[in-house]
């Protein structure tokens, strides 16, 4: 019988791409539609979920579908565009490679054959599916012609879109109050945007004030020079940079804080906007890439690369609790128009309908 099968680079268990793979697999499954996950390379935490793309051959079967969760460069999409079976390509967002070129020429180079092979692949592909309208746009640029939307599948699951959301959230401090960063340590979070913006703050509205970012440290130089800025800024004592937190962990960092600042410069969705949402937490998120769409009009929106500008609008947001409630209102309705819990059902209709 003929299935729908993934493709990913490396299937890892705790980031976006991995969640959003294993659910669709969860999904097509319960459906009774035979789906592996196939990957280039094996991690070890993953390993009794998926198989090595080479065994494909021996499985294959006529009408199967094939479905390349694209994120990153891999010798699998040169082997994809070779294959006859009906290909789709999900797309999570590829992060340009002038963002890395100054930390790790290595990753800028990596980037660049991503973008390489995205362009390739889009004669050979029946559909692409970006996970933002910024990210369909992308698509449309490097050649794709028949494209959809459809946000990611999963989320962090102690906050999965199903389950009953966090009781109203207590007003927040005014001072000493405790600001949030998720994201991985990459150039493209900007996230020296926010240490300056501390600054700024415990200067001018709140001397009490913290930060902690959360992420898993992908650039050792610019995690490196992140640290060192810490330090020259005298904010040691008041920014933790914890690397990769466990579910639970992560979970309590947003019950937490009083506020989720996202100063990425180029974001194909952002999953912790969501996430804040879903604990009612305030967002003050930068306007680019796919943030405003995410976000809507359940946070603030401004330019994180000026600190005055990103200061004033964290100090305003927390001075007003009733805009803060009104927000929290706001990503509720947010989340209910995103639909994420049936994402990945609509994805798969989409698939299935190429049959």
């Amino acid at each position: 019988m003929s299935g729908v099968h993934q493709f990913v680079p490396m299937l890892h268990e705790g980031d976006a791409v991995g969640r959003h793979t294993m659910k669709l697999r969860e999904l097509l499954t319960a459906r009774g539609i035979t789906s592996r996950i196939y990957v280039d390379l094996t991690d070890p935490k993953t390993a009794s979920e998926t198989t090595p793309a080479t065994a494909y051959l021996a499985h294959a079967e006529p009408g199967d579908i094939l479905l390349y969760q694209f994120a990153t460069a891999s010798d699998l999409a040169p082997w994809l565009a070779s294959r006859g079976e009906t290909l789709v390509v999900n797309y999570h967002n590829v992060t340009p490679p002038e963002y890395y070129a100054p930390w790790d020429n290595g990753l800028a180079r990596h980037q660049l054959r991503a973008q390489q092979e995205l362009r390739a692949l889009a004669a050979r592909t029946t559909l692409a599916v970006g996970v933002s309208v910024h990210n369909e746009a992308e698509l449309r640029q490097a050649g794709f012609r028949s494209t959809s939307v459809v946000p990611p599948a999963a989320m962090l699951p102690v906050l999965d879109a199903g389950a009953p959301r966090a009781a109203p959230r207590a007003a927040p401090r005014q001072h000493g109050a405790r600001w949030l960063s998720v994201g991985r340590l990459a150039p493209n979070k900007a996230l020296q945007h926010a240490l300056m913006a501390l600054l700024v703050t415990r200067a001018h509205h709140d001397p009490e004030a913290t930060l902690q970012i959360v992420g898993h440290r992908v650039v050792p130089s610019y995690t490196r020079a992140l640290h060192r800025y810490v330090a020259d800024l005298g904010l040691r004592d008041v920014v933790t940079l914890d690397g990769h937190l466990s579910d639970p962990e992560l979970a309590d960092a947003f019950a937490a804080a009083d506020v989720l600042v996202m100063t990425s410069a180029h974001e194909g969705f952002g999953i912790p906007v969501i996430e804040a949402m879903h604990t009612g937490l305030p967002v003050v998120a930068n306007r680019a890439g796919a943030l405003p769409e995410v976000v809507g009009d359940a946070g603030v929106l401004v330019d994180t690369a000026d600190p005055y500008a990103l200061s004033w609008a964290v100090a305003r947001l927390l001075a007003d609790p009733s805009r803060c409630a009104a927000l929290a209102e706001a990503g509720r309705r947010r989340l209910n128009a995103l639909d994420l819990a049936g994402a990945g059902d609509r994805l798969i209709d989409q698939v299935i309908a190429l049959r």
